[in-house]
C-alpha cells in the first residue's frame, strides 16, 4: 500500500493537539483546550474524508477545510503561547508540523485543481 504522508502528518498533528489539550486540562483551562483539540483533530478527519470522496470537487473542498482547520490550530497555539499556557518548544514543534501540513495540503489542492480543469 502506498504511503499517504498527509494522512500520517495529520494523525500526528491530532495526537499533538490532544496532548496539549490534556496538559491544558491539568491547568484547569477548558475552553482553549477544546478549541485546539477540535481544530487540531479536524485536520486529519477532513483529510480522511477527502480520501473517500466521490468527486474531485468534493476532494478539493474537504482538503480546503483541512487547510483552514490547520491554520486555525496555529492561531490557538499562538494564543496559548502568548498567554503562557504552552512553552516556546511546544509552540515551535506544533507550528512546525502545522506549517508542513499546510504546504502539503496547498500542493495537493493546486494539483487537484489543475487535474480538474484538464478533465
Amino acid at each position: 500500500m502506498k504511503r499517504n504522508i498527509i494522512r500520517e502528518k495529520s494523525f500526528e498533528f491530532a495526537l499533538m493537539s490532544i496532548s496539549i489539550a490534556k496538559e491544558l486540562h491539568s491547568k484547569n483551562e477548558y475552553i482553549l483546550s477544546k478549541q485546539i483539540m477540535r481544530s487540531g483533530t479536524s485536520v486529519g478527519a477532513n483529510v480522511r474524508e477527502a480520501t473517500n470522496t466521490i468527486s474531485k470537487k468534493d476532494f478539493i473542498y474537504k482538503l480546503n477545510i483541512a487547510q483552514k482547520e490547520c491554520d486555525e490550530s496555529m492561531y490557538w497555539a499562538e494564543l496559548l503561547k502568548e498567554a503562557g499556557y504552552i512553552n516556546e518548544s511546544q509552540f515551535d514543534n506544533y507550528c512546525a508540523l502545522a506549517s508542513e501540513q499546510l504546504k502539503i495540503l496547498k500542493s495537493i489542492i493546486i494539483t487537484a485543481r489543475k487535474n480538474l480543469s484538464l478533465s
